[in-house]
């Protein structure tokens, strides 16, 4: 296990009763053009996408109004993320904005979206770890508003480890981020269960081909396919919204070039609440909140989501969690 503090990392002797760490190596690849790929024993783990904004056509622009990271399979053989394009081409892998932000003095703009002159920047890889016990990425990210000025500057980081749970081999990927205005200036962000927060988005083969076998698993058990949930914005009062607020975790089991997949989306406790849960048939699910960013209090969360083939029970899952929460 490995700790970073005050930048300098620890690395530690750590036996869980959920993982155990997998041998084998990570290496960052040189970027290509606009990308950076993660390799585990020469197979693609994860890969960094940071577009340069091009405004030549309103498709180019949709390609590269943000940056965001896409995941691979735990045997490196197959994407598992969209990109841009398809059915609701501002999903993208993992990816964290907000569709209703009001900056400054009381401008609003979407991040999610990246509508009007909105965009997110890919600014510089700060810092890239990678051996034998995991790897590290932390990318400076800045958000412009609605007139293409820059109005936060975010710190992304991923740490990545392979291990095993229950005896099946797959990706730990521990996502935070940290947020702070950019002139000192008061950040309101907002927005809804489906466009807003830090979000998974699976690759496009699940609504052309398999949305029907796509199925949650939750707290209170395991779902059926066309059962997902969503908490109601329209009707914050709304009956079982209750179960669509500050779950511990959500897990999304679909089927890519034939094999099920599970991914599990754990929420840290020490992110801001009320988080509200969204889900869909095909693939894209997580949680938002509301929060204010100021001068003297910046926004950092951390998610960490666990990646494996196969299906899981509730009883894995939540050892997951605990794991998870007790860092």
């Amino acid at each position: 296990m490995r700790l970073r503090v005050a930048g300098v990392w620890l690395f530690l002797l750590a036996l869980s009763v959920a993982t155990n760490a997998v041998a084998g190596e990570f290496k960052w690849q040189a970027p290509d053009g606009d990308h950076v790929v993660l390799d585990f024993d020469g197979k693609p783990v994860l890969s960094y996408m940071m577009p340069k904004l091009d405004e030549s056509s309103e498709e180019k622009r949709n390609d590269t109004f943000k940056p965001y990271h896409h995941v691979f399979s735990p045997g490196g053989e197959t994407l598992l993320t969209k990109g841009p394009g398809g059915l609701f081409p501002h999903h993208r892998g993992l990816f964290f904005g907000f569709n209703k932000i009001t900056y400054g003095d009381g401008k609003k703009c979407d991040t999610w979206h990246c509508t009007g002159k909105t965009f997110q920047s890919h600014e510089e890889v700060i810092e890239q770890e990678a051996d034998e016990d995991g790897a590290s990425q932390i990318v400076a990210i800045d958000w412009h508003g609605q007139d293409g000025e820059v109005f936060a500057h975010e710190k992304r980081e991923v740490d990545v480890q392979r291990a095993e749970h229950d005896g099946v081999a797959g990706w730990q990927i521990d996502f935070s981020s940290h947020l702070e205005t950019a002139d000192g200036q008061p950040i309101h962000l907002d927005g809804d269960p489906q466009h807003a927060g830090f979000q998974f988005r699976a690759t496009q083969q699940v609504p052309d081909k398999t949305a029907a076998e796509t199925y949650y698993v939750r707290t209170d058990g395991k779902g059926k396919p066309g059962d997902y949930r969503n908490w109601n914005h329209d009707d914050p009062t709304a009956e079982g919204n209750a179960e669509n607020e500050n779950r511990p975790w959500n897990a999304l089991s679909f089927v890519v070039d034939g094999q099920r997949y599970t991914v599990v989306y754990l929420d840290h406790p020490s992110n801001p609440k009320p988080s509200r849960y969204s889900e869909r048939d095909y693939g894209r699910f997580g949680s938002y909140f509301v929060a204010d960013v100021t001068k003297d209090q910046p926004l950092d969360v951390k998610y960490r989501i666990w990646v494996q083939p196969g299906e899981m029970t509730v009883e894995e899952c939540a050892a997951l969690s605990q794991q998870f929460i007790s860092k």
